[in-house]
């Protein structure tokens, strides 16, 4: 399998504050539009001062553990919902050929081909300290010492030449185990006898020499007595042994602590009797980098009038959240965190609507179609802002568990599957499908496809639900020609160029037609991520999340891979360089965390991948 590189088509959201987006000034914004910040610029690519790990170790821990996962594997929380698989920073394979330049720079300014926004919240200093606390996940303590232990005993006069923060942001792993073994002007081949081991555990440490020294312990003056936390906790009973009566702060430590909330029945009938409802509690924990995990699950019952409260100790950052089912559905609370020094936690409310099967309380408020001719077959991916502004909520039931019965795909054209968006108002699952509860959010919707490629494209997509607004993004080069159409022209968005238009709203079960010509223009790709062909469009107030054209190239080779299986017996020579070999690792730890791969193939595949990857470099 081999991922080809293709120009990126990305939907930006005004909701995610560190994703900038351009949108140019030709092309008529939206309602509503509010204009964002443009997106960050680089400043010198080396840091002003030594980084600190443990500052970007926190860093990292908040913004970043999420998908990388707590050791870079790309196994974080969230990197199961996303239609690309999280690069493995944590690999030595990936990690040894990074220099921390060009992290900063995905740091800085995003690589939103894999879903990464631009982290602008951190200021640069910050950015340099998480990107040198990501170069230490792929080593060991033990590979620090050997290699401190190796440089010192070889070559104890060089230290000084590995501190030049310029020169050492601008060299990878790989780098460094070159100039160890085969010397520079600076210091001498003292590692040409090295083995691979040695060489990279030296590279490893000579790492650690551009870091900040560890903060020295702050002394605890001789006159303060510290505090036993188990002194200071209350007894079960919160009652003093011998009946006197507790200072006020103890009774507010003493005081029961509850979480509790409400559901708020529309339906026009009763709640079940007896509802049962789930309490679940996150917290952090001691360690920072370990990410949130679930410490409470307790089981309670709503009352007749539909409230609820659960007794437990509240601790502040901890998040809670409650569950009910009704009906097959399941319903679920707001996230609730705890604020510091509080007693009680009130959760949003858990409303529960009406139900109906009737898909015309439902409106395709925005289409956005977009199309990539690079490949054998023309791909689309169209994406679909849907509201839900009645009183009920809408269920959808999907038989065959792949058509989505509100959605048609173009005619002649094959589905590929859909999508949520990032910041979809929340689905709620069925047991025989899905449903959409009325919500002031738009619920967001990809639905990928492809269709044969000839020399003009008939596109005729019937409208299953009334759609209001209409966008069309096309290649440079490519025209579409329809009765209903407003050729906007050409627009240059960040460097990349697009043939765009608009479409008159359509009623529900008439049909969207318009022909596709021409022939895309070549896009060049440059390894500068400054100059990565990629383009952000402003979608204003629906605010939906980070989208790429290039999944479905994605899609489509994985599902090659799974039909593979086995028996992929492909030859290292298909892979022309590092960058489509990690691509195909990448691919294949997917395959096998999903379990659609066994682990003998997974393990045979990826040491030829490895093997290959050495070879390379």
């Amino acid at each position: 399998m081999k991922l080809r590189h293709t120009l990126l088509l990305a939907l930006g959201t005004l909701l995610l504050s560190a994703c900038n987006m351009t949108l140019a000034a030709d092309v008529t914004p939206p309602p509503g539009y509010v204009p964002p910040t443009p997106a960050p610029t680089l400043g010198p690519l080396f840091p002003d001062q030594a980084p600190d790990i443990e500052n970007g170790k926190a860093i990292y821990a908040e913004k970043c553990v999420d998908c990388h996962g707590e050791k870079g594997l790309g196994d974080g929380a969230q990197s199961k919902d996303l239609p690309v698989s999280v690069i493995p920073i944590g690999l030595p394979e990936f990690a040894n050929d990074a220099t921390p330049s060009n992290w900063y720079a995905t740091v800085t300014q995003g690589r939103i081909e894999r879903f990464m926004p631009p982290f602008n919240s951190l200021n640069d200093q910050e950015r340099w300290d998480v990107v040198a606390y990501a170069l230490t996940l792929h080593t060991t303590n033990e590979q620090i010492d050997l290699g401190k232990t190796l440089v010192e005993a070889n070559c104890a006069e060089c230290g000084d030449a590995f501190t030049n923060l310029e020169m050492m942001s601008a060299l990878s792993e790989d780098d460094i185990v070159k100039f160890i073994r085969e010397g520079n002007g600076n210091f001498p081949a003292f590692g040409s006898g090295f083995s691979d081991e040695e060489a990279y555990a030296a590279a490893a440490y000579i790492r650690t020499m551009t870091f900040a020294a560890p903060a020295a312990p702050v002394a605890v003056a001789a006159t303060e007595t510290p505090v036993n936390a188990e002194a200071v906790t209350p007894a079960a009973e919160g009652t003093p042994v011998d009946g006197a009566t507790p200072a006020a702060t103890e009774e507010a430590a003493l005081a029961p602590s509850t979480v509790k909330g409400q559901v708020d029945n529309r339906t026009g009938t009763n709640l079940p009797a007896g509802l049962k409802i789930t309490l679940r509690g996150f917290d952090h924990g001691t360690d920072p980098s370990a990410g949130p995990t679930e410490f409470l699950t307790v089981e309670g019952e709503v009352n007749p009038d539909g409230s609820y409260s659960f007794e437990t100790e509240l601790i502040e950052s901890q998040i809670y959240l409650t569950e009910i089912e009704v009906n097959g559905m399941s319903y679920q609370s707001g996230f609730g965190v705890v604020p510091a020094g509080v007693s009680e936690l009130v959760l949003e409310p858990i409303i529960i609507y009406p139900t109906t099967d009737d898909t015309s309380e439902l409106k395709v408020e925005e289409l956005q179609i977009f199309f990539d001719l690079a490949s054998e077959e023309a791909q689309i991916f169209a994406v679909y802002f849907i509201t839900n502004n009645s009183d009920k909520t809408v269920l959808i039931p999907m038989t065959d568990g792949k058509n989505i019965p509100f959605i048609a795909f173009p005619e002649g054209a094959t589905g590929l599957g859909f999508e949520t968006t990032d910041s979809s108002a929340a689905f709620v699952p069925t047991d025989n499908g899905f449903a959409i509860p009325p919500s002031e959010e738009p619920y967001g919707l990809i639905a990928f496809a492809s269709i044969p490629k000839t020399k003009e494209i008939k596109i005729i997509q019937t409208a299953l639900l009334p759609i209001n607004t209409i966008s069309l993004f096309l290649p440079e080069g490519m025209e579409a020609e329809g009765a209903t159409l407003t050729d906007n022209g050409v627009q240059s968005l960040q460097g990349a160029n697009f043939h765009t238009y608009t479409g008159s709203p359509v009623a529900k079960d008439a049909a969207l037609e318009f022909t596709l010509s021409g022939k895309p223009e070549t896009v060049t790709e440059s390894p500068d991520i400054t100059q990565n062909q990629y383009v952000l469009i402003g979608v204003g107030a629906l605010g939906i999340t980070l989208i790429l054209a290039g999944v479905w190239m994605y899609l489509r080779d994985r599902k090659k891979e799974e039909n593979d299986g086995e028996e992929d017996d492909e030859d290292d020579d298909a892979y022309e360089d590092t960058e489509s070999i990690m691509d195909a690792i990448i691919a294949l730890d997917d395959l096998h965390r999903t379990g659609k791969i066994s682990d003998e193939a997974y393990s045979k595949r990826r040491a030829e991948l490895t093997s290959s990857l050495k070879k390379g470099n």
